[in-house]
């Protein structure tokens, strides 16, 4: 029976040009949506998945993601000297929501190298891999979590897909394969297909959950355009492997806020997500739809 699912790399050490000036000075990872940074929402999934321990592939300049899930002793003991309970406390469920592994990645060399640069944290067991800019609102169950359930129960790789419109699989990596109970088994995959040459509409989006004999397989794959190692690359060949591949389709709303309006919508649906900002926010996005124009 496989091991369970006990780490998670977030691989965290982007430029985060797409958002500058902002990201000049701040980790594109702590940007909140509404008043939450990006990267503890992933965290947040991670934990609640059964996730314990959470290697953060960071860079230089990174160093604010160590101190938000670090303990701030004074801040907290301001807070609960002015009677704010309930705000220290929250802070302190941040500090013991996973232990946090912070690693290096030393060059830009491709989502498969700031992968890599985790092995020796992660060890021999299977792990997760969750992609920052990517967040789910979930339905029950994490949705880093649905994709473990079906590693227990196969031993295999698995990485979350969904069916992108015509003429978008350009922008993705693509899978093609058979579908049974659920789950597509991999067969093809293709990264960024030219266009009209993807074999379906089936694209990998960031949550992955690996087992142990995909290290070899990144140690061995070559840096491709750019010089940057691929880690569809490996993944390719853990489909051809015995161990094999699975992609499946996460039940929740994800939200790409890897960009300026994926983010503003991530933003959105958070706060409409939440009771007391629901009707405000609406009433805002009401307002704002009438004196535009």
């Amino acid at each position: 029976m496989p091991a369970p699912v006990r780490k998670a790399v977030i691989p965290a050490a982007g430029l985060g040009t797409r958002f500058l000036p902002v990201t000049k000075a701040i980790p594109k990872e702590m940007l909140p949506i509404v008043d939450t940074p990006t990267i503890q929402l992933v965290v947040d999934e991670a934990a609640r998945a059964g996730i314990r321990d959470v290697i953060v592939v960071n860079g230089r300049g990174k160093g604010a993601i160590e101190d938000h899930f670090d303990h701030a002793y004074e801040l907290e003991h301001t807070l609960r000297s002015r009677g704010k309970t309930a705000d220290a406390d929250a802070l302190a469920a941040i500090t013991h929501l996973v232990r946090i592994i912070s690693v290096r990645q030393l060059q830009p060399l491709g989502l498969g190298h700031a992968v890599l640069c985790a092995r020796e944290a992660v060890g021999d067991e299977p792990f997760a891999v969750l992609l920052g800019d990517d967040l789910i609102i979930d339905r029950g169950r994490p949705g880093i979590g649905q994709l473990a359930d079906v590693h227990a129960a196969t031993g295999a790789g698995v990485i979350a897909i969904m069916e992108v419109a015509a003429g978008q699989e350009h922008l993705y990596g693509v899978v093609a394969g058979d579908w049974s109970d659920g789950r597509l088994r991999v067969r093809e995959m293709v990264e960024k297909p030219k266009p009209g040459t993807a074999p379906s509409r089936w694209a990998i989006v960031g949550r992955y959950v690996l087992p142990p004999s995909i290290w070899p397989l990144l140690a061995a794959t070559r840096p491709g355009h750019g010089g940057e190692i691929q880690l569809t690359d490996a993944l390719r060949e853990l489909a051809a492997s015995p161990d094999g591949l699975y992609g499946v389709v996460i039940d929740g709303e994800r939200h790409d806020a890897g960009d300026k309006l994926g983010y503003l919508r991530a933003n959105l649906a958070y706060a409409i997500a939440r009771a007391e900002l629901r009707e405000p926010v609406l009433a805002m996005m009401r307002d704002l739809l009438e004196t535009s124009g």
